[in-house]
């Protein structure tokens, strides 16, 4: 005779899963595995930031002091070369007056220049990026009296709008602001 001995397992008699030493060291090791990966791919990321170089030219302050009226200077900013532009009362009436003209990119001079005498423009041609001639006292200003880019025979006015030429718009503002009535910050 055998006597079977039936057990049931009631809901108290079950065990929950305790934490092992096994699965700590699991955590351990994906927590370390982590702390390696992102300390492997840190210099990477980091690799495509700006160089101090760089990261130190993207905010210029130029002192327009002497700058007299009629002249243009030059500075760099960001590597691109930016046309100052001192204007006379007579290229600010110039600019004004071909506000309405047909434009192939239209703009209207008031919104080009934040102080009317101060024209802050990047100098390269929109076309292909050559940089336009007018800078220099003996440079050719164009059929508009602004610059003129020999390459392909873009011609700008006096508010660096793009009048005759290739080029598809006028030369482009970089962001700039005044801080006093002769220091301008660009970038």
């Amino acid at each position: 005779m055998s006597v079977q001995s039936e057990t049931t397992e009631t809901p108290d008699m079950i065990e929950e899963p305790q934490e092992t030493r096994r699965d700590f060291l699991y955590y351990a090791t994906a927590g370390a595995g982590a702390v390696g990966l992102g300390a492997a791919i840190w210099p990477l990321v980091n690799s495509l930031n700006p160089s101090a170089d760089v990261a130190a030219l993207s905010v210029i302050e130029v002192d327009l002091d002497g700058v007299e009226p009629g002249t243009r200077i030059t500075v760099s900013w960001s590597g691109k070369p930016v046309f100052i532009d001192h204007r006379t009362e007579e290229q600010i009436a110039k600019a004004r007056a071909d506000d309405t003209a047909q434009l192939p990119d239209p703009a209207l001079d008031a919104d080009r220049a934040i102080r009317p005498e101060w024209l802050v423009q990047i100098g390269i041609c929109t076309h292909l990026g050559c940089i336009p001639l007018g800078q220099g006292s003996s440079d050719p200003l164009g059929d508009w009296d602004g610059w003129f880019c020999p390459c392909h025979g873009s011609h700008y006015d006096t508010a660096g709008r793009i009048r005759k030429g290739p080029a598809p718009r006028n030369l482009d503002l970089p962001p700039y602001a005044f801080k006093s009535d002769t220091v301008v910050v660009i970038g």
